[in-house]
Parts: structure tokens; sequence; C-alpha cells
């Protein structure tokens, strides 16, 4: 089991961009975040073989998760940011799984994902 590094978190006026970075490099791979008092969400997937990509509708259009394999590295570039993206985001790895086949992306499920960062925090100011 890994321990990932995310890094990239921080404040920023609604309407800014953050660019969210974590070392990893395995078939799935996403993004997820929790703010105070709510549960773990997914944000964003990668399955990295087709190089297939999955977003929560609250991003989608905004957020874009990518990698690059040089570097393993994992990133999510954030864009117009607004105040209820303000979390915790996590990064986290995992196997490929039947699932994955039958959805044709990784999914959301932590139980997932076997390795997760530590959580860079991301504020957005109004």
């Amino acid at each position: 089991q890994m321990q990932l590094v995310a890094s990239g978190g921080g404040s920023v006026q609604a309407g800014g961009s953050l660019r969210l970075s974590c070392a990893v490099l395995t078939d799935c791979m996403a993004w997820f975040r929790q703010a105070p008092g709510k549960e773990r969400e997914g944000v964003a997937s990668l399955w990295i073989h087709p190089g297939s990509t999955y977003y929560a509708d609250s991003v989608k259009g905004r957020f874009t998760i990518s990698q690059d394999n040089a570097k393993n590295t994992l990133y999510l570039q954030m864009n117009s940011l607004k105040p209820e993206d303000t979390a915790m985001y996590y990064c986290a790895a995992g196997p490929q799984s039947t699932s994955t086949w039958a959805r044709g992306r990784c999914g959301f499920n932590g139980n997932e994902y076997y390795s997760w960062g530590q959580g860079t925090q991301v504020t957005v100011s109004s």
C-alpha cells in the first residue's frame, strides 16, 4: 500500500484556479474531496489504459484530471472555482477491476482504492 502525497491546495477567490498534484501511477486514479460535515465524494477519475476520465456533475466543464506518465504524477486542474468547492482534496490509487471494464471508467467507490494521499486543503472565498 502506497502513501500518496498530494499538493497544490491553497486559498483562492471565486473564479480562480488551482492545480493539484499527486505522485502516483496505477490503473485507476481519482480525486475525492470532503467538506466539513459532509461525506467524502468522488470528483474525478482516470483509467490509465484507455485514458478514460469521469467527473462528478458538480465539476464537469471546470475541472480536468490528467496524468504525466514521465513524471508519474496525477493532476487536477481546477478552474472557475466556487465557494462550494471548498474541501480537503485527496488523491487515490487502485487497480482496475471487472467493474472498471463494465463501466468503462474508474469509479467513485472509495473501497475500490487501496492507497490515499494525506489531503490538501482547497478554500474558495466569495
